[in-house]
C-alpha cells in the first residue's frame, strides 16, 4: 500500500550527461501524489530526458530515481516492466498505429500486457474513448481523424491500463487553441476522476497556467523555479519572465533599453 506522504517519484541528485552535452546536473526533485507538475524551460534543457528518466528509458550517470521509495534506476529490463505498466505515457505526435483502427490502438496495450476477454477489452476500450468524448469512432482509422482526434485516442490508450501517473510530452502541440483547451480539459478531468498523478512537459504557457498545482522550469540542466503557477506569473527572475512572456532575447534587451530611457 503506498504512503501518501511519500513521494511518487523521486530524483535524488540525478545527473545526466551525452557525450560533452551535460543534460542534467544533479537534480534533485519530489512529486506528490494525485497532482500535476508542469516542467517548462527551453528547447533542449532535457524536460523529456527527465521524463524518460522516470520510467527507465533512460538511466542517471549518478544519483538515483525512486518510485513510491523504491530505487528504479538500477533495476535490469526485465524488472522495469512491471513499474512502466503503473505510467500512461501521451507522446508529442500521439504515435498512434496507422495501421490500426482507434479501438485496436486502445486495445494494443490491453492485448500485450493482460489476459482480458475480447469482451472485456471491447468495454474498457469503449469507457476510455467515451472518458476522451470519442466512443463511436472505434471503427475509424488515424488517418479519418484529426489531429485533436488523435491526440485524445491516444490519451485513451494511455489510460486503458489504468496507470497511477501520466506522463505528457508536449500534449498540445500542432493543436488549434480550441483543441489544445480541449486537451487541458481532459488532463484536468482525468486527474479529478482517475486521481492521477500527472507530469506534463509542455512550451504552452496557457496550458501550463491552466492545469499545473506545481510548475518547475528548468534551464542549463538544473531547476532554476518551483512553485505553484502564481509564483511564475509573479516571478521577479529576468529568465523565468522571459519564458513565461515569450519573448525573444532581442525583445528582453529593447523592453530593458525602453525602461531605462523612459
Amino acid at each position: 500500500m503506498p504512503n501518501n506522504s511519500q513521494p511518487i517519484i523521486e530524483f535524488r541528485n540525478v545527473a545526466k550527461r551525452f557525450g560533452a552535452l551535460t543534460v542534467l546536473c544533479g537534480v534533485d526533485l519530489a512529486l506528490e501524489r494525485g497532482k500535476t507538475t508542469v516542467v517548462i524551460g527551453e528547447s533542449g534543457t532535457g524536460k523529456s530526458v527527465l521524463l524518460k528518466h522516470m520510467v527507465g528509458l533512460i538511466r542517471p550517470d549518478e544519483g538515483e530515481v525512486l518510485l513510491d521509495g523504491d530505487r528504479i534506476d538500477n533495476l535490469p529490463e526485465r524488472e522495469l516492466v512491471d513499474y512502466r505498466k503503473r505510467f500512461g505515457f501521451l507522446f508529442q505526435m500521439g504515435a498512434l498505429f496507422d495501421s490500426m483502427t482507434a479501438g485496436e490502438n486502445v486495445a494494443f496495450p490491453m492485448r500485450e500486457h493482460t489476459r482480458f476477454s475480447r469482451t472485456e477489452i471491447k468495454r474498457i476500450v469503449c469507457e476510455k474513448l467515451a472518458m476522451v468524448g470519442l466512443d463511436g469512432i472505434q471503427n475509424k482509422r488515424p488517418a479519418q481523424l484529426s489531429g485533436g482526434q488523435r491526440k485524445r485516442v491516444a490519451l485513451a490508450r494511455a489510460i486503458a491500463l489504468a496507470p497511477e501517473i501520466i506522463l505528457y510530452d508536449e500534449p498540445t502541440t500542432g493543436l488549434d487553441p480550441i483543441r489544445s483547451d480541449t486537451i487541458n480539459e481532459l488532463i484536468i478531468k482525468l486527474q479529478n476522476q482517475l486521481g492521477v498523478t500527472s507530469i506534463v512537459v509542455t512550451h504552452d504557457m496557457a496550458s501550463a497556467f491552466k492545469i499545473a498545482d506545481r510548475m518547475i522550469m528548468l534551464q542549463n540542466g538544473d531547476f532554476i523555479a518551483d512553485g505553484p503557477p502564481e509564483e511564475f506569473r509573479d516571478s521577479t527572475d529576468a529568465r523565468v519572465q522571459q519564458f513565461v512572456s515569450g519573448k525573444s532575447n532581442l525583445q528582453a534587451q529593447q523592453h530593458c533599453v525602453e525602461e531605462q530611457t523612459a
